[in-house]
């Protein structure tokens, strides 16, 4: 199927370089790289656009889906074929096609790279699916050992209920792509899980959102933590997640600084301060979309 634009996402970008990885995804710590230090820092100007998810954009999201799931026991290939499959919802982010493109051979690579991308997966519809069952287990499992037994119970009677049906959104992309483009994602994707109900298609109306945002917390301010000395504070890899954690009924944070893997995210950098690595998962009653995105409105237009 073609890919065919929906919607341009535009913003500037440090675009992140494939050839600073090898086919392990591991950083190549050769000399060039170290040579290459101010190329690879320059921030350079990037026009994005949406299009429709198709079978050839199916590396670049299960990339995405590897810094989200890391080392988690999730099938992050079948859940990748899903949301191919139902891509009558989704959206994927690639850079846009420009005039000057014709002169440049270095660019043909560039648009057919998987930058970000949008999507949800019906938990309650896709009940049974080894993917499905596997982010309902890591998610259970993390909130019996991060959260209290009320909200574990709470949690599992949600995701166990087939009356309010639980969608897991994924809204994943390169640190260096601006947050801008996140708002016109959500605006089509909410008018697409509309028409999907409309038209009674599969990925239907879902009571509750399911987030799990990728997120950072000083190391210092832990160790402070332990002994009750200061508060701890959150950082969003995506900014506009913290829009969600706002508006989420339940929430808890686990620690995946034992599977860190940087290199297909970005380099972080605040100010040198040592982070330490956390997923924040978070349950969204869906009535509280209007909410967030007249939120992140706010936020863009500062």
């Amino acid at each position: 199927m073609a890919s065919r634009p929906k919607k341009p996402a535009l913003g500037e970008a440090q675009q992140p370089r494939e050839e600073d990885m090898d086919d392990s995804g591991e950083e190549d710590s050769s000399e060039e790289d170290m040579d290459s230090e101010e190329e690879i820092n320059e921030e350079v100007s990037v026009d994005f656009e949406a299009h429709e998810i198709t079978d050839s954009d199916h590396n670049g999201i299960k990339k995405l889906l590897h810094q989200l799931f890391l080392k988690a026991h999730v099938n992050t290939a079948e859940l990748t074929d899903i949301l191919i499959q139902q891509n009558h919802i989704g959206s994927v982010i690639k850079q846009a096609e420009s005039l000057d493109d014709d002169d440049d051979d270095d660019v043909d690579d560039d648009h057919g790279h998987v930058f970000g991308f949008i999507s949800l997966l019906n938990l309650t519809e896709r009940e049974g699916t080894p993917c499905a069952e596997q982010v309902k287990e890591l998610i259970l499992s993390q909130c019996e050992k991060n959260s209290t037994q009320s909200i574990v119970e709470q949690l599992d009677k949600l995701l166990n209920d087939n009356s309010k049906p639980v969608g897991l959104l994924l809204s994943e992309r390169f640190i260096n792509v601006p947050a801008q483009i996140a708002l016109p994602m959500h605006q089509q994707l909410q008018k697409e899980l509309a028409e999907t109900q409309r038209t009674n298609k599969p990925c239907g109306k879902c009571y509750y959102y399911l987030m799990i945002s990728k997120t950072f917390k000083e190391a210092a301010k832990i160790s402070s933590i332990r002994v009750g000395q200061q508060k701890e504070e959150l950082m969003f890899a995506n900014a506009e997640d913290e829009f969600f954690y706002e508006q989420a009924l339940m929430k808890f944070d686990y620690s995946v600084q034992e599977e860190s893997d940087t290199c297909l995210s970005g380099r972080w950098s605040f100010d040198d301060v040592p982070m330490k690595p956390f997923r924040t998962v978070m349950l969204i009653p869906a009535d509280k979309m209007n909410a967030i995105i007249d939120k992140l409105k706010e936020y863009l237009s500062v």
